[in-house]
């Protein structure tokens, strides 16, 4: 049985800003549904992601800024640069050996870690 993960909730503080932070990123914006009052549901999707972040009034009990998410992507230095150029604050490279990092954080305090992965050595 397949199971494939879907949606990630991001708990942030205000919707509105959250969302103009996430396309500089360059997330996708999916949806933005204004429910009811107190309940938003926005959806965003990174760029070539399967699975998206839900942010927004009511959608989770999460403490604002608590979660850490992390990505990989073909080149850490081209993430960062993107980044960089679309003016997000993003940690210098950090190679380890199981992988290569740059790390931003939302507004929020929420962090991303992005890795480009590296061939394991046997």
């Amino acid at each position: 049985m397949d199971m494939k993960i879907e949606l990630v909730p991001v708990p942030v503080s205000d919707t509105d800003r959250a969302i103009e932070f996430y396309k500089k990123v360059g997330f996708n914006v999916d949806h933005d549904f204004k429910v009811q009052p107190g309940l938003r549901f926005v959806q965003l999707t990174p760029p070539g992601s399967a699975c998206s972040v839900v942010i927004g009034e009511g959608t989770t009990d999460m403490k604002v800024g608590t979660q850490s998410i992390q990505m990989v992507v073909a080149s850490a230095q081209a993430a960062h640069d993107q980044l960089h150029d679309n003016g997000i604050e993003v940690t210098d490279i950090e190679t380890l050996p199981w992988g290569i990092f740059t790390r931003f954080t939302d507004p929020d305090g929420n962090q991303w870690h992005l890795q480009e992965l590296v061939p394991q050595q046997s």
